[in-house]
């Protein structure tokens, strides 16, 4: 499956899901019931993946975690903010530089 074919498989259950439940809850909550839905469609979804950061050939755990990663090709940032800050757009930038990936969703619930 393709990163555009992932994306609206998750942007469907991310829509369904906050239907159900409703804004105001803690990320931990969207998180979980967001794994939750998308292992249900049959994706393979890890959460809280480390990220390692890698300079001059050295990997260093500086503390960079995934709230989900899917199928090993998209990556999922969970927010519950009013508004997402131009720090948030550059977190999901240093995820995709950071482990070569294409596509990287924020989900502010």
């Amino acid at each position: 499956m393709t990163e555009n074919e992932l994306s609206y498989k998750i942007i469907g259950a991310a829509l369904n899901m906050h239907k159900s439940i409703g804004p105001g809850l803690l990320e931990s909550v969207y998180e979980n019931a967001l794994c939750y839905d998308l292992r249900e469609l049959g994706l393979k979804v890890e959460q809280q993946t480390p990220m390692p950061f890698i300079y001059k050939e050295v990997k260093m755990n500086v503390g960079y975690r995934l709230d989900l990663l899917v199928e090993n090709k998209v990556i999922i940032e969970i927010k519950s903010l009013e508004n997402l800050a131009p720090v948030h757009f550059a977190q999901t930038l240093t995820y995709l530089k950071l482990s070569n990936m294409k596509l990287t969703l924020i989900q502010n619930c």
